[in-house]
């Protein structure tokens, strides 16, 4: 996907591999990489040009930047989370081998500076950075990638601690007995090789992915559980301070190894729970930058010369969850009736602002594989009835369900108590009657993991590299049981389809193997896909050098203000 296509072995062998390039528009186009000798030392990439001010900010006025969002991270072990509140954050303190470039998810080296793949795709090199310390003084090598990495695959690992879950690292390379990566081995203090089962057609975008960045091993060692309170990376920003469900303080590192970076002293992330507070917030100088605008507040934020608008592009999806292994919700019908019930073009309408599409499939329109002629099941409340009917509920459900409700705002789910009011509103009106239920963010997506207690649940995905198998196979493959797929789907034909697309290199076949999946996911209704939104967010008119990333989450290390 890089605008400079080098010819390489690993280039010629990924350009099949479909990445998101965000421009006016965003596209897709196959991936390539850099792997030269004479490779400069940002890997072939040239950073991302932003506007740069002629001093240096902390000389001149503001340095520290306030930031506001609508819940509290989970940990800071990005190793552990999977929730956007976590892993920006983690994106501040620690890095991967590979990041993504300003606003795509075009791949370039961070702490690897190159990179080489075999023909057959079964081995990867890199040759890593060299002069890079954690900010514990302790130095990053290819000891501390293969430490890292052994932890996250290793299940008997002594730095797996109580309630560690490396469920990004399952749904990526597969769970314990079906790993993709085979060994991680230190050719050298600098060379890491990766050797593979069998080939991963986006290995590279996954290892860029912000949950396998490099954390410092001495920390990991000494401050064992304490480590995910207190992470220690080799970002542009140091971990300083967190109080719960109140902020989380980032100081600069000085010494950082991208010259003239952070340009920032500071970086507080603070909660606040309401979108409307958030704004109030910012329109009174209280914070810098916020996500999560009310489109309600739209014509305000636009109207205001002190503020400006940024949207970050559209690569989510938001839904309603089934939990597949309760009963009545293990029958397909049952499913596929009350998707029937859901009004999308009166949700969209009432808390988006029209900032939004409905989603028919569980990934976006412009990821690769997409299938544009599955049909979706229009809003019919005499077809639900009808439809449970047939699968022995004439009456409607017997019981009250379980309906567990987003307690945070999420670029997918702005105000996800009003949505689910909403829907328990239409489902009431074919003999459905559920009680919502919102616990704290974290206990929330740990009581959806496990599939206990509730019956169904609002979640979303903010695709984390670009590729279709970071939504299909991270979200409803069965793998991803016990991870990402909280709705514990499991249909094998699916399973099969999913992992033939990770490992096959030819961009056609695999664009149909993911279309044929899309086909039997909507006939099986594990849950609803509900929209696809355009995020809102807000800032100062003097905030210069922040560039949204479709993931959802980006570094700072190039803000500062005018």
């Amino acid at each position: 996907m890089r605008d400079e296509e080098e010819e390489s072995i690993l280039a010629k062998w990924l350009t099949s591999t479909a990445t998101l390039v965000l421009a006016a528009t965003i596209v897709f186009t196959g991936c390539s990489n850099n792997n030269g000798a004479n490779a400069p030392a940002n890997g072939g990439n040239e950073p991302a040009k932003t506007e740069t001010p002629a001093e240096d900010t902390a000389a001149k006025g503001q340095d520290t930047l306030i930031t506001a969002r609508g819940g509290d991270s989970a940990s800071l072990d990005a190793a552990i989370v999977t929730d956007g509140e976590s892993l920006k954050v983690t994106e501040q303190v620690m890095e991967g081998l590979l990041g993504y470039k300003a606003g795509t998810t075009e791949i370039e080296g961070l702490l690897a500076e190159s990179w080489e793949g075999s023909a057959d795709g079964l081995t990867y090199t890199f040759k890593l950075r060299q002069g890079v310390k954690f900010h514990d003084g302790t130095d990053f090598n290819a000891d501390a990638v293969v430490f890292n990495f052994t932890r996250w695959s290793d299940p008997k690992s002594a730095f797996k601690f109580e309630g560690d879950s490396f469920d990004y690292y399952d749904s990526m390379f597969g769970p314990d007995g079906s790993r993709v990566i085979k060994s991680v081995e230190a050719v050298d203090p600098s060379t890491v090789k990766f050797t593979l089962v069998k080939p991963q057609a986006p290995f590279l975008q996954n290892i860029a992915m912000p949950s396998f960045a490099i954390g410092s091993p001495k920390a990991i060692q000494d401050k064992k559980a304490k480590y995910k309170d207190e992470p220690v990376g080799t970002g542009p920003f140091m971990f300083k301070e967190w109080k719960r469900n109140d902020s989380i303080t980032l100081e600069k590192n000085a010494t950082y190894w991208q010259e003239g970076k952070p340009k920032l002293n500071k970086v507080i992330f603070r909660v606040i729970p309401e979108n409307s507070a958030r704004f109030t917030a910012l329109q009174n100088g209280e914070i810098d930058l916020m996500e999560g605008v009310n489109p309600d507040d739209l014509s305000v934020l636009e109207g205001n010369t002190e503020l400006q608008k940024i949207v970050r592009s559209s690569f989510n999806v938001g839904y309603l969850g089934f939990n597949n292994k309760k009963k009545p919700f293990d029958n397909p019908k049952v499913r596929v009736a009350l998707s029937h019930a859901i009004n999308k073009q009166g949700i969209i309408e009432a808390f988006y602002g029209g900032l939004a599409e409905p989603a028919v499939n569980p990934m976006p329109p412009s990821t690769l594989g997409y299938n544009g002629d599955v049909q979706d099941y229009p809003y019919d409340l005499e077809k639900a009835k009808s439809l449970l009917a047939e699968a022995g509920y004439a009456n409607g459900l017997p019981e009250e369900i379980t309906f567990y409700a987003m307690p945070v705002a999420r670029p997918y789910m702005p105000d996800g108590k009003k949505v689910a009011e909403a829907i328990q509103a239409d489902f009431a009106k074919i003999g459905v009657k559920t009680k919502i239920e919102s616990p704290e963010w974290a206990t929330y997506l740990d009581d959806a993991k496990a599939g206990e207690k509730d019956d169904i649940f609002m979640l979303g995905w903010t695709g984390d590299n670009g590729d279709p198998d970071n939504f299909l196979f991270t979200l409803l493959h069965k793998d991803a049981i016990g991870s990402n797929n909280y709705a514990f789907y499991n249909n094998e034909e699916v399973n099969k389809l999913l992992t033939a697309g990770q490992s096959e290199t030819d961009s056609a076949k695999r664009e149909e193997l993911y279309k044929q999946a899309q086909v039997l996911i909507k006939q099986d209704a594990p849950w609803v896909p509900l929209v696809h939104s355009t995020p809102l967010l807000a800032g100062k008119a003097n905030l210069k050098g922040y560039v949204p990333s479709p993931t959802g989450s980006e570094t700072y290390s190039d803000v500062y203000f005018e």
